[in-house]
């Protein structure tokens, strides 16, 4: 396991008090070939490796080859191959699950809207049916910033328990707030008619490693340029404002909201990093100055920038006072700190691949 996503694991454990609780359980991830499902998955491996865990870790994923080398060969992962979509049938039970599957891509999002919702709204049923049979300690939806829409005029703070914004279920890429959304029904519909341990946690813009910088964030298309030596453009003045969440603190952050949190849902985003997209792709150069890189601008009409499958909305910050307060959670990397890790970690397992077919 790269060094880099060992470093990430050993903090996640140590902020959560060596996460004890779980020792020796069943755990089940789904996604576990996307970010955050990794992250949960390579957090487990390490707990296993470092503190014999003997943690017995249930991979759902509808492709094992991109899942690394490292998971496929572990003799304390299970690896499902499947589509969430269809109904769960294992004979373990599991004690956790997270409920990580599903595409963040706007491009897929455009393409795929119907998968797009499938995935968290069939996706979200089967997990939770399956955490009934299982008779599970503790279920974690992994929900998203979308689900509070554009707010209103005024607007910037999205609180748990405040007012939400719009969501135009008419518009197709809104599948995915809009799946989101009948998930969170879903896993509070669980929680009451079934006393399931259920939660929620809606993050903001989160990277770092086992992010596809392919997917067509922004983020992921910064983080392309840079290890590709190329100037960053930028296709819009850069204006829109979003905290943007190292995944490791991210992680330390569902984790304790898994097995401490009192409530059910929890934003979790960084205000300390909140910033511009245009001042995100100058961060991203400045990390790296002696490539000699440089932002451009290629604007494109209103035409196209509708159909370039983006969020429909675009404003709108995600205060994290809750879990804070409640479960003492403190980001650890800055902006700058978390995207030079990223990169870092980009080009070591470039250089691993290259390395490897030379």
């Amino acid at each position: 396991m790269n060094e880099i996503l060992v470093e990430d694991a050993l903090q996640i454990i140590e902020e959560n008090d060596g996460l004890i609780e779980l020792f020796g359980c069943n755990f089940l991830i789904t996604g576990a070939s996307g970010m955050v499902g990794r992250s949960f998955l390579n957090t487990l491996l390490v707990l296993n490796d470092s503190f014999n865990a003997n943690i017995n870790v249930y991979v759902l994923v509808r492709n094992s080859s991109k899942l690394p080398q490292y998971v496929v060969e572990n003799p304390n992962v299970h690896i499902i191959v499947q589509d969430v979509i269809e109904p769960i049938v294992l004979t373990s039970k599991m004690d956790y699950i997270v409920h990580a599957a599903g595409p963040a891509s706007p491009t897929i999002m455009r393409e795929n809207p119907v998968g797009t919702n499938f995935a968290n709204t069939l996706g979200t049923a089967n997990t939770l049916m399956y955490a009934i049979k299982s008779s599970a300690k503790a279920y974690l939806f992994i929900s998203s910033r979308e689900i509070y829409g554009q707010p209103d005029e005024g607007q910037e703070i999205f609180r748990e328990d405040g007012r939400y914004g719009q969501v135009d279920q008419l518009v197709p890429r809104n599948s995915y707030a809009e799946g989101k959304k009948a998930a969170e029904n879903m896993c509070c519909s669980f929680k009451q008619q079934y006393g399931l341990n259920t939660k929620i946690v809606r993050l903001a813009h989160t990277y770092g490693p086992g992010m596809s910088i392919y997917d067509g964030r922004v983020q992921a298309d910064f983080l392309k340029n840079i290890v590709s030596n190329q100037n960053i453009e930028l296709k819009s003045e850069g204006s829109s404002v979003r905290t943007y969440t190292y995944i490791s603190d991210a992680t330390s952050a569902m984790f304790k909201i898994l097995l401490h949190s009192k409530d059910i849902v929890y934003n979790v985003a960084d205000e300390n990093c909140k910033t511009s997209i245009r001042e995100l792709a100058q961060t991203l150069i400045n990390i790296y100055p002696d490539r000699g890189l440089r932002l451009t601008f290629n604007i494109p009409n209103s035409t196209q920038r509708l159909n370039s499958g983006c969020a429909t909305f675009t404003d709108g910050i995600l205060s994290t006072q809750k879990i804070r307060d409640e479960l003492q959670w403190i980001p650890k990397y800055s902006i700058s700190d978390g995207f030079k890790r990223t990169i870092d970690y980009l080009e070591s397992e470039q250089g691993r691949v290259l390395k490897k077919k030379n």
